[in-house]
């Protein structure tokens, strides 16, 4: 049944136009690295979904997963809730905002178990749009490849409540050179952050 579903994303992504230049298996299937990672979250938010990756792959291989995604598109998030039903998937909310309105939405800050993101942003920039919507305790998943300074988001990771706690191999056909970026959440964020739409690419931490 997850292979099934799994081919009629890629279906469904192909079909809806400019959603991705390109949307064959390899891409949804580097989406399950994160699999091993999620532990005994519950509660998992996907920042920057766009067509749904890697939210929606991994709420197919973990049905139990509460899962928002942000997509601050009109037209991805539209497609987001078209593959969402078309899949019959359940619980799954499809948020259409910029990620940094979302981290200073009450209902959304600092909730999530688990936040993930793939080819967001730089990661100075994907700490600050990711770790306020995560929970103490919890932890943010970043899709990155071998070639990420992550030293240049210590000062980001720190200030928004972090720790980087290691940096995982994960290859799969799509990036031969995949990693995971696991950031521990290990106090609450300060207020100011996420800063305004926009300032946080602008100007990063």
């Amino acid at each position: 049944m997850t292979d099934i579903k799994l081919d009629e994303l890629a279906r469904l992504i192909s079909a809806w136009p400019g959603l991705m230049a390109r949307a064959d298996r390899s891409l949804i299937d580097d989406s399950l690295v994160l699999v091993d990672q999620l532990g005994d979250a519950q509660i998992l938010v996907d920042v920057g979904s766009g067509a749904g990756l890697p939210g929606i792959p991994l709420k197919i291989a973990r049905p139990d997963l509460r899962v928002t995604l942000i997509e601050s598109d009109q037209a991805k998030a539209a497609f987001l809730v078209h593959a969402c039903a078309a899949l019959g998937l359940d619980q799954v909310e499809v948020v259409a905002r910029r990620a940094e309105d979302a981290g200073q939405d009450p209902h959304f800050r600092e909730t999530f178990d688990v936040a993930v993101a793939r080819a967001l942003a730089p990661l100075p920039v994907l700490v600050e749009l990711c770790l306020p919507l995560v929970r103490v305790g919890g932890r943010l998943l970043a899709q990155k490849t071998e070639g990420e300074d992550t030293g240049a988001a210590s000062r980001a990771i720190g200030l928004l409540g972090g720790r980087l706690a290691t940096v995982v191999s994960a290859p799969s056909s799509a990036r031969a050179a995949g990693t995971i970026v696991i950031v521990e959440k290990v106090s609450p964020t300060p207020a100011l952050y996420p800063r305004r739409a926009g300032i946080p690419a602008r100007k990063p931490l």
